[in-house]
């Protein structure tokens, strides 16, 4: 048992490590592009499923609550948390339409659409990142290694594993570097 654990942690570690360094790039631009966002009083919109709307909720309340300094709060929305929405678009329509009819009501030009898929090919975050690009939002996805999300996104931050476990973890660290690098962004003086 013990030897596990340590293998898990070995793993996860070193998923983390090689995802992170390969993605240093992306994820500066993307905190660029999120502190752009909120300064023009724009919003990020978070979703996926299962885990990926544990993450996008977690992320979310980290923006608009605070992540480790003091500091006004900052507009982003998890597209996973409204149940009467969610149920009546999968009851009236189909579950791969929550997202994209909520990308279509609260989406605008110049917000930013952050999909979160382990597979990167989650039918209801595809439908919702293609809404978003016909809308002329800016499009961030997360995902394990590619998928159909890929080519929807300005940015995508991929996960070098095929374990889900390893790709949710590391979006995790991706969560809250982006909440680290943008406070930092907007509020230099506070750190």
């Amino acid at each position: 048992m013990k030897d596990q654990i340590l293998a898990i942690l070995e793993e996860s570690v070193s998923v983390k490590e090689k995802s992170v360094k390969k993605n240093v790039d992306t994820l500066v631009r993307a905190a660029e592009a999120m502190a752009g966002c909120v300064t023009a009083s724009r919003k990020i919109l978070i979703f996926g499923n299962g885990g990926s709307a544990a993450d996008a909720q977690h992320i979310a309340a980290e923006f608009v609550n605070r992540f480790k300094i003091e500091r006004p709060p900052l507009a982003a929305i998890a597209l996973t948390t409204d149940t009467s929405v969610i149920t009546s678009i999968g009851n009236d329509y189909s579950f791969d339409d929550i997202f994209e009819k909520q990308i279509a009501a609260f989406g605008q030009s110049g917000d930013i659409a952050w999909g979160i898929s382990t597979s990167g090919n989650s039918k209801n975050v595809v439908k919702a990142m293609e809404t978003a690009r016909a809308k002329g939002l800016f499009t961030i996805g997360m995902c394990g290694q590619g998928g159909k999300i890929e080519s929807l996104s300005d940015l995508l931050l991929t996960v070098d594993s095929k374990v889900t476990a390893r790709i949710q973890e590391t979006h995790i660290v991706y969560g809250h570097v982006l909440c680290h690098l943008v406070d930092r962004i907007l509020f230099p003086d506070r750190f």
